[in-house]
């Protein structure tokens, strides 16, 4: 490898989180966190962050928007753990207590220019009726410790969940020295719920979402 030859690539992400759909709830927030592989690292922007509370209007009775911006760098030396946006949905329940509404997670685009993606939301359930009626009571209702474990597999089987709702968001993604590195992320065809597949190797790997 010669001296020009650049050691690591990078992932720049500009967008927001845009709004979401819960047609049964209303003064909504969101929190957001990014999880990635352990040959990944921010270089700059923020891994994390919460909204404002927001509301639906007149105009749009079963819309929220928060428009909640995102900005983040990130460096790597190879695809493997291609970072993942997770988001949390909270708001108030009957008794004025904050409890989260949905959550949801999908990966970044890998390919440059401006994306949106869709993400459907879910909450965990309790496991029996008595559980349920206790989590009303006290306004204590399943969620997990760390909404981090939505973007990893491990145990997901055996949680019982609902879906709820949606969140909207967009992205204008930039990457910088992907193809000297040998890796193209130019693919003509994108969808929308593949991840990432494990096990790239350098030599002009093509990746596709």
């Amino acid at each position: 490898m010669t001296a020009n030859s650049p050691s690591v690539f990078l992932l720049m992400i500009n967008g927001q989180i845009e709004g979401a759909n819960f047609p049964e709830y209303d003064d909504l927030y969101c929190k957001y966190c990014f999880v990635y592989g352990h040959d990944w690292a921010p270089t700059s922007g923020l891994e994390e962050g919460i909204s404002q509370i927001t509301s639906k209007g007149r105009d749009s009775p079963h819309r929220l928007v928060w428009n909640f911006p995102l900005e983040i760098t990130f460096k790597s030396t190879n695809p493997l753990g291609w970072p993942q946006i997770v988001v949390s949905v909270y708001g108030p329940d009957t008794f004025g207590n904050d409890v989260v509404r949905g959550y949801g997670a999908t990966h970044i685009p890998i390919t440059p220019g401006q994306h949106t993606r869709t993400i459907p939301m879910f909450v965990p359930e309790s496991t029996s009726r008595l559980q349920k009626f206790t989590s009303w009571l006290l306004g204590r209702r399943p969620e997990f410790t760390d909404p981090k474990v939505v973007a990893q597999g491990e145990g997901r089987e055996v949680t019982r969940v609902s879906s709820q709702g949606f969140v909207t968001l967009s992205f204008n993604i930039v990457t910088k020295d992907t193809k000297r590195l040998g890796y193209d992320t130019t693919a003509t065809e994108t969808t929308h719920t593949h991840p990432v597949a494990a096990g790239f190797g350098p030599g002009n790997q093509t990746l596709s979402m």
